[in-house]
């Protein structure tokens, strides 16, 4: 059996092509140094979901990543090297993640992470990134704890979380259709965390929570909590249910007729988890960070792009989870130009503060990377279904924009504590 042993020779080696592309600083289990040559890709990491609860998001996700690989790579690469990814599914289980994030690190020599759905998977990876000092985009889960407490120096967060969403929601519904509420829970991290945000503004505002119905995982069966629904006759129903369990509970809903009454707020509506679905099935109000008629200027061209890309995809228009995907990627390229150097630390603070044009993110508002946080402070959509319409795609009326001021989640501020970048091991990639 073949043993892995660090030779002298092979030490001189390393650290004479180190000399040659970087410094060292700090002691040896701190760093780690690659050949920056131009012959040498640059390797990113994609942690996405292939199977499990948010297998259709974290496709639609790769897919945004990979067109702007593929966009860059036609441009020539970024500092002249060419962009190589690899994939492994992190099947919506967080040890699956942590495994998955220590192989693309130690054995594929991955300098960048990408992609999640699932919060308690992104945690998982995050920690695994931050150990090494690799960054990671957590390009699609929600939980205001991704942002808060689960902060790390090395990722960056861009979605709206659950408090963006509750804060662009719960105060209108209170005034326009009451103010008792039944929240109806996902039973892990996002879901506990979105439901305590919507609780806490439901007491700002006068509101009061008559019960919260926890719902595990995998649920298929809703029937349960939609009986206590309608014994307790809440006005307002705050769901925040994900993935395949939100296609099932959809579905549910509207063959008992329970779509107008009480009143629905689904936290966040990824465009995976309702396309292709009967209209009377997208009852309610929803949050979103994107839609694909905005009428803005790219948006129609973006969408002929991904048509371009994937002729054959079931999904004949990109939704959010692709936005979000596309945009994390092309960002991530997009730092390490403006750095020059695959440098973790040089490219983590080109990021940190990083503003976004309204123009270029597609968006109402200007947006920003917050720099005590990490997430992408943006444009916050509230939408409901969109009836009337010849166009099978054209699923969502967007009821109005939501500034990114509006909606900032302060608790997210108040609990994250970044690591400091001596204490993050520093490497080029």
């Amino acid at each position: 059996m073949a043993k892995n042993i660090l030779t002298r020779r092979h030490l001189l080696k390393t650290t004479v092509a180190a000399g040659a592309t970087g410094v060292f600083f700090g002691p040896w289990k701190y760093n780690r140094v690659y050949a920056a040559g131009t012959d040498k890709p640059i390797k990113i990491g994609i942690t996405s979901d292939a199977s499990g609860q948010y297998a259709n998001s974290g496709a639609s996700d790769r897919r945004g990543m990979q067109m702007a690989i593929a966009e860059f790579n036609a441009k020539g690469g970024v500092l002249g090297r060419k962009i190589e990814s690899t994939h492994i599914d992190t099947e919506t289980t967080p040890a699956t993640g942590s495994r998955v994030a220590e192989r693309m690190i130690n054995r594929e020599e991955a300098g960048f992470l990408i992609g999640a759905v699932s919060s308690g998977v992104a945690n998982a990876i995050s920690q695994v990134a931050q150990k090494n000092g690799v960054i990671y985009f957590n390009t699609n889960s929600s939980s205001p704890t991704e942002s808060g407490k689960n902060c790390h120096r090395v990722k960056f967060v861009w979605d709206g979380n659950g408090a963006n969403f509750a804060k662009a929601a719960v105060k209108n519904s209170i005034d326009r259709f009451g103010d008792q509420w039944t929240l109806l829970t996902n039973d892990y991290v996002w879901g506990h965390n979105t439901a305590a945000a919507t609780r806490a503004l439901l007491e700002q505002y006068g509101g009061t929570v008559k019960e919260e119905i926890l719902v595990p995982q995998g649920t298929r069966d809703f029937s349960s909590a939609l009986l206590k629904i309608q014994q307790d006759s809440p006005n307002v129903v705050a769901a925040a249910i994900g993935g395949d369990d939100q296609k099932a509970l959809r579905q549910q809903v509207a063959q008992l007729g329970m779509g107008n009454s009480p009143a629905w707020i689904n936290n966040q509506q990824d465009w995976p988890d309702v396309y292709g679905l009967p209209l009377d099935n997208l009852f309610g109000v929803f949050g979103t960070t994107w839609y694909y008629k905005l009428d803005l200027p790219g948006v129609d061209d973006f969408v002929a792009r991904y048509q371009a890309m994937y002729p054959d995809t079931r999904m004949r228009v990109p939704g959010n989870v692709f936005y979000n995907g596309y945009m994390a990627m092309k960002n991530m390229l997009e730092a390490i130009e403006r750095a020059g150097t695959t440098n973790n630390i040089a490219v983590i603070k080109e990021l940190e503060g990083h503003k976004m044009p309204a123009g270029e993110r597609m968006q109402h508002h200007d947006a920003w990377i917050d720099p005590e946080t990490h997430q992408v402070q943006q444009s916050i959509y509230l939408a409901t279904a969109k009836t009337g319409s010849d166009d099978k795609d054209d699923m969502f009326e967007i009821l109005n924009s939501v500034s990114p001021d509006d909606v900032r989640d302060t608790g997210a501020s108040e609990a994250c504590q970044l690591e400091s970048y001596d204490d993050t091991p520093t490497f080029d990639a």
